[in-house]
């Protein structure tokens, strides 16, 4: 059975410093108004003195500045919320196998798998299989194949099964060549929100983006 890692240094203890934190500003700052305010009173011309217009102008002012800055902890606190949301709905995803951009292949038991996205049909798809140092070790045709994706599977045979390759397709329409591009399978290992994002631990591709992954199966 796959074991989920969540990591989270964050959490609520950091929401709850960042809503204090806030707090403690948004009094600082009503603070240095209201001293301020009233050392505008006690020097006003007393031939002009400032009318209730003018010092309910200024209030609401403070009370906008004192929103704005409870609202922005309010998004902050939430945002890290829906973070922690997701690392729990995503802790099913370990052990399963997601497609991401990339061309190296995944093999299994000394047979390798990949998968290519063409932008149209192409008459003729050709796979090349690269050692590590990018040397061209086996080429496939894989004859014509329609626009979208595309999954396929290569046997290492007298190949290294243990070795990590990469691939590389080249599709062509008569003259014309075909846009393609290639994405790799992984597994997920764990979850990772220590930082800002939510991030998964692929086998082969390391620490990604939860938004790169393309497809889940």
């Amino acid at each position: 059975m796959a074991t989920a890692a969540v990591t989270n240094t964050s959490g609520t203890s950091a929401t709850t410093t960042l809503a204090a934190q806030s707090a403690k500003n948004a009094a600082d700052t009503q603070d240095r108004f209201m001293k301020l305010l009233i050392a505008q009173m006690k020097n006003q011309d007393p031939m002009n003195p400032m009318d209730n217009a003018q010092v309910t102008s200024q209030m609401a002012q403070i009370q906008t500045v004192t929103g704005v800055s409870t609202l922005d902890t309010s998004i902050k606190a939430l945002s890290s919320q829906f973070v922690q949301m997701q690392a729990l709905q995503s802790v099913s995803l370990v052990g399963r196998d997601v497609t991401v951009e990339g061309n190296r292949l995944q093999m299994e038991e000394g047979v390798g798998a990949g998968v290519f996205e063409l932008g149209a049909a192409a008459n003729a798809v050709k796979l090349e299989v690269l050692s590590p140092a990018g040397t061209v070790v086996d080429t496939v045709q894989l004859g014509a194949q329609g626009s979208g994706r595309h999954s396929f599977e290569w046997a290492a045979d007298k190949n290294d099964p243990a070795a990590s390759y990469n691939f590389r397709i080249t599709a062509t329409n008569g003259a014309a060549a075909v846009a393609s591009l290639a994405y790799s399978l992984d597994k997920v290992l764990a979850v990772n929100t220590s930082g800002s994002k939510l991030q998964l631990q692929l086998q082969n591709a390391g620490l990604v983006d939860y938004g790169s992954i393309k497809t889940i199966d």
